[in-house]
């Protein structure tokens, strides 16, 4: 794949986060609430309804595949999709370097070499624990995608007032997390050994 190659999607996903292909933009958004509205409202299972989805689509290009044939048509053409062994190889190579990274990470909270990275993740995932216990798995990924859409196309709008409240609030929150940070976190061992010497 050249260089050139490689920019076509990124330019387009950027066309689409930026409103420049509105018509692709809100449709994103009409296809993220009508499956939120069929996953949250009906109650139906994920596979329940890829199934049905996949099994529409199928039934509707072998039925219009047929009709063409009838009529003595030239059958519509499906684009070949092909992975290459090259781009499998590469994905690999990539999820493998980060995963090695999180384990890693991993490896260290638990042992406790640093008990304020501890302490902040056990934090986190607890805020994760209440967020996911209010929302839904699809009521949170409907609304990462409805902010997907509309935060980097407001941004570039209202960038400079954005970034001027935004380091208005970053002051406020590193005055607040320096006095937690003085008070409480370095009260804390850094590191707690193992073999505590009698």
């Amino acid at each position: 794949m050249s260089e050139s190659e490689a920019e076509l999607p990124t330019a387009f996903v950027g066309d689409v986060l930026l409103w420049k292909r509105w018509h692709v933009s809100l449709g994103v958004i009409v296809v993220a609430t009508v499956a939120w509205v069929l996953f949250e409202w009906t109650s139906l299972p994920f596979l329940t309804i890829c199934s049905d989805v996949l099994l529409i689509l199928i039934v509707l290009l072998f039925l219009h595949a047929n009709y063409a044939s009838l009529r003595n048509k030239q059958p519509p053409t499906l684009p070949e999709l092909v992975v290459s062994e090259e781009m499998v190889n590469n994905v690999a190579a990539s999820f493998r370097v980060k995963i090695n990274n999180m384990l890693l990470i991993a490896h260290d909270i638990t042992i406790g070499k640093d008990f304020r990275i501890f302490f902040k993740v056990v934090i986190c995932l607890w805020l994760l624990s209440v967020i996911g216990s209010v929302f839904s798995f699809f009521t949170l990924a409907y609304i990462g995608t409805l902010m997907m859409i509309t935060i980097p196309a407001l941004y570039h709008k209202y960038g400079g007032y954005v970034d001027k409240c935004c380091g208005l609030i970053h002051s406020q929150f590193s005055k607040h997390y320096r006095i937690v940070d003085e008070s409480v976190f370095n009260r804390l061992p850094r590191n707690i050994s193992k073999d505590k010497e009698s």
